[in-house]
């Protein structure tokens, strides 16, 4: 367990803008900063991060918190796991009173599955620079291809021995389990149940996770037998899934956000290789195509692509549907092609850094203007393959969301394509009016379905502790919000916001489960000598308070100061009379409670037999009545019943 003095140096160090930048890409608006929800599909940023609160929301998803809470969400980390990610980055010690070795057997599955990957890559990475057979195989291929120790050393690239049981016995004899073994796909049980090696004979790239941890393995054959597949990699994991894995992204990232644009290959190799010139924007698709999943990671990092190809146009035309889902997520693509012969990795070795990089800028064409090009060459004079060209490419800027973008490359591909625009655009609006009545008709029949799905009953009544839970809920946000503030009010002085608060509230029950244990929380640490402020809160280990602080904290908009600065337009502040904010929310509360209690005494009027029994109960009817209107007299409200 990571002990409270370490714990407290990680959050006094750790800056949220600076944590989840390195995941989201964030623009500053007003006092927060704001970016694309990493947790859901969007096009228009509702992801939110307050760096004088220190909390992120994101309006998507539903879900915020602290810097911690993001990285377990984000990355799936426990809370130690987090901690620990933090401390990394910011140099600071880990002090934990359990000084027990790491335990083979870790806390749970998915840590299990990161720590043999991770002993698998040391074991590969040792075995090329340090066994004769790694040298002479493994490190003398990577050598060729140009690569310096020192990439060398930051991929952790490798090589497993040509051996059926190298790594597998070596994992064994070190305590790890035949289950993960299996699971990470690093080794393959036999019939009789013994393991052998997945990669036999292999250079080894380690496939890294966002945040820097190895996860699966792509293994390269250096023999020229063809019935060898010149390349295997890691089945999918429950710590590995291709779709959504970018090879080079973790030592991509910060470069991408700082050149706002990210150079995409084919290969591991070309990435290394561009990476090694000094050109870090780079990462590939490891030998899969393009995915949704992938095109919306790079999308939270920047709007621009810039896809490096070889010269082989079979290639390229494979690639072509990849390109249109990048179109479709709103990105802006562009496209490099090599001399034939050349990819991006040879390329950058015979020009150097800096030719490379000119040949870039000055080869990079528009996607919709290539495609129309490749297409058009390949189609000739043939009218009907020229008419089928021009569809292909109106249906690549139907894709286009960006209606203005979308005019642009009409009106530049009429004339490539020698055609009236206003034929592209009659074009356009057919496709577009085809799929809008598509997504229409998919809505409806989902709609049905649900309908057909739904159980066939009234909506159910709103359960009792749910029937005052925006009252209940305004009096959490008040005392996480204005609990420590001094009280300076005519008649009431020298005290705090929240004790008297609870004072207050004393004789009110709270109905809803999270805001009755929030008050009980807060009333027992005011009875422990401790006035708890909103970090306490956001930082709480239950992840319902947190949960409720930060939601209680957190704004989807924020007011421009252009409002009264410019437009004259004022709006209300509640902390310019905190008497009347604070004393509001208590006697609505009340009043709502009061409200309740006189009607259960209507409903045993109604029921009482006994004479004395009524008595009774008019008594207490009359009580809260005049309670009531207390409470509407300052409120200066007027009951009509």
């Amino acid at each position: 367990m990571i002990t409270k003095p370490t714990v407290d140096k990680i959050m006094e160090a750790t800056d949220i803008v600076e944590v989840i930048g390195e995941f989201v890409t964030l623009k500053k608006r007003g006092a927060n900063y704001v970016g694309l929800s990493p947790f859901a599909n969007e096009k228009t940023p509702s992801f939110t991060v307050s760096p004088a609160k220190g909390i992120f929301k994101d309006f998507s998803s539903g879900l915020g918190g602290s810097a911690v809470t993001f990285l377990m969400e984000h990355e799936k980390f426990n809370y130690p796991e987090a901690l620990k990610w933090l401390a990394k980055k910011y140099s600071i010690d880990v002090e934990e009173t359990n000084d027990q070795p790491e335990d083979r057997e870790a806390e749970n599955h998915r840590e299990s599955l990161l720590i043999v990957t991770g002993y698998a890559a040391k074991f590969f990475h040792e075995s090329l620079l340090e066994t004769d057979e790694g040298k002479a195989i493994g490190l003398s291929y990577f050598k060729e291809r140009g690569f310096s120790n020192e990439t060398i050393k930051k991929f952790e690239l490798g090589y497993s021995p040509d051996q059926w049981e190298a790594f597998s016995a070596k994992a064994i004899k070190d305590g790890y389990q035949q289950e993960f073994l299996e699971e990470t796909g690093l080794s393959v049980k036999r019939d009789n149940g013994t393991l052998y090696d997945r990669y036999r004979g292999r250079v080894m790239f380690p496939i890294h996770s966002f945040t820097g941890r190895v996860i699966a393995f792509g293994g390269r054959t250096l023999k020229s037998d063809k019935s060898v597949p010149k390349y295997v990699n890691s089945p999918e994991s429950e710590i590995y899934h291709k779709s959504s894995v970018l090879y080079g992204l973790f030592f991509a990232k910060k470069a991408i956000r700082d050149e706002d644009n990210c150079l995409l290959v084919e290969g591991y190799a070309d990435v290394i290789s561009v990476h090694q010139a000094g050109i870090e924007n780079v990462v590939a698709s490891s030998g899969t195509s393009l995915t949704v999943e992938q095109i919306r990671m790079i999308g939270r990092l920047t709007k621009n692509i810039t896809m490096l190809y070889d010269g082989d146009a079979a290639g390229i035309k494979a690639s072509l549907r990849g390109m249109d889902l990048i179109l479709e997520e709103g990105l802006n693509v562009k496209i490099v092609s090599f001399p034939e012969g050349h990819d991006p990795d040879s390329y950058v070795r015979k020009l150097g850094s800096t030719a490379f990089k000119t040949y870039v800028e000055e080869n990079k064409k528009d996607f919709i203007l290539f495609k129309t090009n490749v297409l058009l060459k390949d189609a000739g004079k043939d009218p009907l393959k020229r008419a089928e060209v021009i569809r292909e490419v109106v249906e690549s800027i139907a894709k286009i969301p960006d209606s203005i973008k979308a005019s642009v490359f009409l009106s530049e591909c009429s004339q490539i394509l020698q055609i009236e625009e206003r034929s592209l655009i009659t074009e356009l609006n057919k496709m577009r009016a085809a799929k809008g009545k598509k997504d229409y008709q998919q809505h409806q029949n989902a709609r049905q379905a649900e309908q057909e799905a739904a159980p066939a009953y009234a909506e159910p009544e709103r359960k009792p502790e749910e029937q005052y839970e925006s009252q209940e809920k305004e009096i959490v946000r008040l005392l996480v919000t204005y609990g420590n503030r001094v009280i300076n009010w005519d008649g009431i002085a020298n005290t705090y916001i929240g004790p008297f608060m609870i004072a207050e509230l004393n004789d009110v029950e709270f109905e809803h489960p999270d805001c009755k244990a929030f008050v009980k929380l807060y009333h027992d640490e005011l009875d422990n000598g401790n006035l708890p402020e909103e970090q306490f809160f956001i930082h709480h280990p239950e992840r319902l308070i947190a949960d409720m602080a930060v939601s209680m904290l957190s704004t989807r908009y924020e007011l421009s100061e252009n409002w009264l600065g410019m437009h004259k337009i004022y709006v209300p502040d509640e902390t310019q009379n905190m008497k009347a904010t604070i004393l509001g929310a208590i006697f609505h509360l009340k009043k709502q409670k009061v409200g309740k209690i006189l009607e259960n005494i209507r409903t045993q009027l109604q029921t009482a037999e006994a004479e004395a029994d009524q008595e009774i109960l008019m008594n207490q009817y009359l009580h809260m009545k005049k309670v009531e209107k207390s409470i509407s007299d300052f409120l200066g409200s007027v009951i009509l019943k």
